[in-house]
């Protein structure tokens, strides 16, 4: 197909997780709660935001997916100045479940489809890689499941896991903001051996027993000594959770990203599942934090991408029809 026949795409990404714990930037899992982007290639610029927590991002060409989708153009020896986008999302912002990393793949991904995907997926995941500085997050919403990933300043590499079919999701989103940079500030410059080598251990660990479905073992391996201890400090009840969710049902739990998000694995056979999201809930409550809980599960997909005809409808008749699919 030649990009000169893609008129609109519709971008469709999913939510992501980063870490799991002692995976400190090179494990991620995609979830299924998605953000969506409609691209065109236009006369004039316009970008258009859908739902409130969408305010205060620029509408302009500093925008962070017109950028993305330039960057694409440049790569691919192509010019497309002008760009007509429109985007939605379910992804909160800034509480660690990919928000920025879904924003870029699905930039990345739509403009690559006006063109005719002259770029591969791999390129597409070497640019994100770039722009992220860490693949974690943009590998799982790139390929969906679960993703091992390395970043080594010049190239990223990645394996995909698919995820046992009883894993389960529990986030509990605190109401309140937690930046990438202030979440890293807390962290110490250097780590001693044995740090280093606990995080070594469990992080391999923990790929084995996500490879071969031993759910058991998860509680075992997702355990942290590098970022956890120390981000603990700027999310009141952390630590009570780190310690404690197992008991109360989880297969393990860590912080999602930089947070403050929460993140319980579970088996969708648990009997727990409410005592976990009650200990969740009245964990933080008891620190005054208010939370919204989530039931996920990981996401299959990676980006998906439809090619919009006329009578589709733009992304908010969608959004106000609550048929977003």
């Amino acid at each position: 197909m030649s990009y000169q026949s893609v008129q609109k795409v519709r971008v469709k990404v999913p939510a992501s997780t980063a870490n799991l714990g002692p995976g400190f930037d090179s494990l991620g899992m995609a979830l299924n709660l998605y953000a969506w982007i409609d691209m065109a290639i236009s006369d004039q610029t316009t970008i258009q935001l859908l739902g409130d927590q969408m305010n205060g991002i620029p509408t302009d060409k500093t925008n962070l997916i017109y950028k993305v989708a330039q960057m694409v153009f440049q790569e691919a020896g192509v010019v497309y100045p002008e760009l007509e986008i429109a985007m939605y999302s379910d992804i909160p912002l800034t509480r660690g479940l990919g928000s920025s990393a879904s924003a870029i793949i699905g930039a990345l991904a739509g403009a690559n489809a006006l063109i005719g995907n002259k770029l591969t997926s791999y390129e597409l995941f070497q640019i994100a890689s770039r722009l992220e500085k860490h693949p974690d997050n943009v590998g799982a919403s790139l390929y969906g499941g679960i993703v091992v990933a390395f970043w080594d300043g010049e190239r990223a590499e990645s394996i995909r896991i698919e995820p046992d079919v009883n894993l389960e999701v529990l986030v509990a989103i605190p109401a309140f903001q937690l930046s990438t940079e202030k979440a890293r500030a807390v962290m110490p410059k250097q780590v001693s051996m044995k740090d280093a080598v606990y995080n070594l251990s469990h992080s391999s660990l923990l790929v084995a027993a996500l490879s071969t479905g031993n759910l058991g073992m998860i509680r075992h391996a997702m355990k942290d000594a590098l970022h956890q201890p120390y981000r603990a400090e700027l999310i009141p009840g952390m630590k009570t959770l780190l310690e404690q969710a197992e008991d109360h049902g989880a297969l393990g739990v860590a912080l999602s990203g930089a947070g403050p998000t929460m993140l319980a694995l579970v088996d969708a056979r648990s009997g727990q599942k409410d005592e976990l999201e009650a200990f969740l809930k009245g964990t933080l409550a008891k620190e005054g934090i208010e939370a919204e809980t989530l039931w996920l599960k990981p996401s299959q997909e990676g980006v998906t991408i439809t090619l919009l005809q006329e009578n589709d409808g733009d992304l908010q008749s969608r959004v106000e029809g609550g048929v977003l699919v």
